[in-house]
């Protein structure tokens, strides 16, 4: 086998269909477009969810609840996952730049310490928010909270 030699498998190309070349192509006059009509000439295009007069799909289902657009989303960390992120990215601190820098959590993001589990080290913590359990739990060992705006 050779590169000059490679083919195509059987059936797997297609001749171009050749429109507008006159009556005798089969494909002349209209060129395959009907009569008349929006969808006929150049420029069509059909509106996005459009569905041919049926009634789209977002007018029959029903509007259901709203979104809070006051919300705060938090990334999420409980006491028992610091240890251990602690130790795999040797974070000096559990900071925002340091989760940031380490490719833990995003840039925009809002970071919040829950107190599920239990912390085994002291720990100096810069977040957006910890919870009244989780901040008892750090200070009793020793660790600071500061919270960042």
């Amino acid at each position: 086998m050779r590169l000059h030699s490679l083919k195509h498998a059987e059936g797997a190309t297609h001749k171009e269909k050749r429109l507008g070349r006159g009556e005798a192509s089969g494909k002349g006059g209209t060129s395959t477009k009907g009569n008349k009509g929006g969808q006929s000439r150049s420029g069509y295009k059909s509106k996005m969810a459009h569905e041919g007069g049926q009634m789209p799909i977002q007018r029959r289902l029903p509007k259901r609840g709203f979104k809070n657009i006051n919300r705060v989303e938090y990334k999420i960390f409980n006491l028992g996952q610091i240890d251990h992120l602690v130790t795999k990215y040797e974070l000096k601190e559990f900071s925002m730049e340091e989760l940031f820098i380490n490719g833990i959590i995003n840039r925009t993001d809002r970071v919040k310490i829950l107190g599920n589990g239990v912390l085994k080290n002291k720990y100096v913590f810069n977040v957006n928010s910890v919870s009244t359990v989780a901040k008892k739990a750090i200070e009793g060992l020793g660790g600071v909270v500061n919270i960042i705006k």
